[in-house]
């Protein structure tokens, strides 16, 4: 006998019907399928939508003003660095984290949840806000919640120095095991870039089985984001890929994440029993429902007045209510384990998950910038022979650098993106932000040398 994954019709059938007669739909992987617990012990039809519910957490190491009169070594703003992390841990990660302790406790381990958190963040919870990862460490222990593989720093490195991004890579996933106890399977890349390339340097480190990017419309053209893809060259042969993709269905992600307490959204005020709906239809077109975003969504960018909290609190009930025994909530490694790929995501260019763009120009998107990044990652090797000959904090002082966000914070761009990057910028303007990084690389610069 051989389970397969359609109406309820077609539970129970002999091997032969299988072999003669293939489902035109992936299967569910018998031996992981088996180990969940299914709601009300029922077994999932074709017309099952699992949610994939995914949070990225991260923190960056801000710049103190540092003019080109400043010779000491000490670069991080940490007096406001630790008054933001103590600020957003209690508008978002405390009150958040015991909110999902308790759906995990209340729905008795069937709502699952997944986190990436950067090496920057663990840094600064250890230092100022210890009981955030006690929290976590709760959440892990609950087995309903998966911990993914990034870069340590949320930088770009991939763009410059494969090398630096596989020693981040490296130093993230030892990170992960230490506070968590779990090795990471799963790879996602800062801000979701994600092209080719990437598909294949993380298929040939061995260490992922699957790396979540963005569901780019023009990209997937009229296929849907909601099935579980490969990178190109399987010739034909999607299952037995190296690595598997799980693409962000951004539609419903920024429901959440963007659009949740704007009133002149026509959807607004939306009620967990609508979002439901929504995830219930995509039923009959695909199998998963990727929601990825911000953990800071909970609490910091949707404040807890606009009822960003109860909106989760009662989300897994009515997604298992609108259609009773056919939805449920997987951990990206088990919907790589229960669902097989429908077919090849060809993505020549990187993309990313941020502004309307998808693309790389919130960080690469002027001179300033471009300028930046190339000065920083010159330093590489510089910077490592400096350190391997004694320098014991020089290493680390550039890694930050590394991070993302100092980019971000010159990033020119406005009209629908503008007031999203003045939001996060520490800076009065972007050219005060590149100014600022040219003074602290400058003095990383002359370090090497002395």
């Amino acid at each position: 006998m051989i389970l397969l994954n359609y109406g309820l019709e077609a539970y129970f059938q002999p091997i032969s019907t299988y072999v003669d007669n293939p489902p035109q739909r992936p299967l569910r992987n018998l031996n992981t399928f088996l180990t969940l617990p299914w709601r009300n012990f029922g077994l999932p039809c074709s017309t099952m939508a699992s949610v994939c519910f995914y949070f990225q957490i991260h923190q960056p190491f801000r710049l103190r003003r540092y003019s080109v009169f400043d010779t000491d070594p000490f670069y991080f703003g940490n007096d406001a660095n630790q008054e933001i992390c103590e600020k957003v841990a209690n508008k978002c990660y405390r009150p958040a984290l015991r909110k999902l302790l308790d759906m995990v406790s209340r729905h008795e381990g069937r709502f699952r949840i997944s986190f990436s958190i950067t090496g920057t963040a663990l840094e600064q919870f250890q230092l100022w806000t210890p009981d955030v990862i006690e929290l976590l460490q709760q959440l892990g222990e609950s087995g309903a919640c998966e911990f993914l593989g990034e870069t340590s720093h949320h930088s770009l490195a991939f763009l410059f120095s494969r090398q630096e991004f596989s020693e981040q890579l490296i130093m993230h996933d030892e990170q992960i095991n230490r506070y968590f106890n779990q090795q990471p399977t799963i790879f996602r890349n800062t801000e979701l870039t994600y092209s080719n390339e990437v598909a294949a340097h993380i298929g040939a480190l061995g260490r992922y089985k699957a790396i979540l990017c963005e569901g780019v419309d023009n990209l997937l053209s009229y296929r849907s984001p909601n099935y579980i893809y490969v990178p190109p060259g399987t010739h034909g042969d999607p299952a037995h890929a190296r690595i598997k993709l799980l693409l962000k269905n951004y539609r419903l992600s920024d429901d959440i994440a963007f659009r949740f307490s704007d009133r002149n959204w026509p959807e607004w005020p939306l009620p967990a029993e609508r979002f439901a709906k929504w995830v219930n239809q995509i039923n009959g077109d695909g199998y998963l429902c990727n929601l990825f975003m911000d953990f800071e969504t909970l609490g910091e960018h949707q404040w807890e007045d606009t009822g960003i909290f109860d909106f989760l609190d009662v989300l897994p009930e009515k997604i298992y209510d609108v259609n009773p025994g056919h939805n449920d909530f997987l951990t990206p490694s088990q919907c790589v384990d229960c669902y097989e790929p429908v077919g090849e995501y060809n993505v020549p260019h990187m993309t990313s998950w941020a502004d309307t763009e998808r693309d790389l120009s919130a960080w690469m998107g002027n001179a300033m910038q471009e300028n930046a990044a190339h000065e920083l990652y010159k330093l590489e090797a510089p910077v490592k022979a400096a350190h391997a000959a004694g320098d014991e904090y020089l290493l680390e002082d550039w890694r930050k650098l590394t991070t993302s966000d100092h980019l971000y914070y010159m990033c020119t761009k406005y009209w629908a993106d503008g007031d999203v990057h003045t939001y996060f910028s520490p800076y009065d303007s972007p050219y005060d932000a590149y100014i600022n990084f040219m003074n602290v690389l400058d003095n990383i610069r002359s370090r090497t040398e002395g």
